[in-house]
């Protein structure tokens, strides 16, 4: 890449894509935004990522025309511009893994927002910069930011409910049921092989189905007590009124005693057997054709 600036050498633009590890990837001659979930429309991510790079390119002019007002030349001003701009921009630059822990104690160290609760990254838009941002460039108004923030927090909070209450059913309704089932089955095979070997032999021959009996009996339990912690949860959380503090709840409250039930349901997915389990299974969601 030739810029016709001496002082800028020649960029030598790498054209494989080799940095899967980052949300944001710079892959050569272009950047990739990766962090847009399946189910979301980028087009809210694009209008704040594209203001962003309008200011951050009216800025540049603006200082760059300053300097050269004072007499500067035209190229040495450039130089100096972008000699501030990647002094500024250090602590954002990264690349190692971006969705490691060790990145976040890093930006920790940088100063950088790591904030990883979703509610409350919406509050980054009400910044007084963000809002500056929005309304210097006639793309939002801040009441309109204002009212985007509040659907962010129904949004977030409706999705977590309507998954914890499909989570509870799945749970009372398809889990556990299908897991006590093959407990039971487990169990008979069990008496059975005591009416033909004797306990004690049997204690030897079945034990891996006695620990199965046990540990389904113990999972089935923490799940149906999970369940109504669950509940309770949303019932709590349902009286807050404030928007957002409702969906700070969810977040902090509910969606970890989904996190809790799910690990339990993970854990009889690998016991009990195929022929039984209603759901389909995690191989087969990633291997089956």
């Amino acid at each position: 890449m030739k810029l016709d600036i001496p002082e800028i050498p020649e960029l030598l633009i790498d054209n494989t894509d080799r940095n899967r590890t980052s949300p944001f990837a710079f892959t050569g001659n272009r950047f990739e935004f990766r962090a847009v979930g399946s189910e979301a429309n980028c087009a809210e991510a694009m209008i704040v990522l594209n203001t962003a790079v309008a200011e951050a390119l009216e800025s540049f002019k603006e200082r760059v025309d300053a300097l050269i007002a004072k007499g500067t030349d035209k190229d040495v001003a450039i130089v100096d511009v972008i000699r501030e701009d990647i002094k500024t921009c250090k602590p954002v630059r990264f690349d190692g893994n971006g969705y490691s822990e060790e990145w976040k104690a890093e930006a920790a160290k940088r100063g950088l927002d790591c904030e990883a609760s979703c509610p409350k990254c919406f509050d980054r838009y009400l910044d007084a910069d963000s809002i500056k941002m929005f309304e210097n460039l006639n793309v939002l108004h801040k009441n309109e930011v204002e009212a985007r923030d509040e659907v962010k927090w129904e949004t977030y909070t409706k999705k977590i409910q309507i998954e914890a209450r499909v989570m509870g059913d799945l749970s009372m309704n398809h889990i556990i049921p299908v897991a006590t089932h093959y407990q039971s089955q487990l169990a008979k095979n069990v008496e059975n092989m005591i009416d033909i070997f004797g306990k004690e032999e049997t204690e030897k021959l079945s034990e891996r189905n006695i620990k199965l009996i046990r540990e389904i009996a113990e999972r089935t339990q923490i799940i149906e007590t999970g369940v109504e912690n669950l509940i309770n949860a949303r019932k709590v959380a349902n009286k807050i009124e404030n928007v957002r503090e409702k969906a700070i709840a969810y977040h902090d409250t509910v969606a970890p005693k989904m996190e809790e039930i799910r690990y339990h349901i993970d854990k009889l997915e690998l016991i009990v057997s195929d022929e039984l389990w209603t759901l389909p299974k995690y191989r087969e969601l990633l291997f089956a054709e």
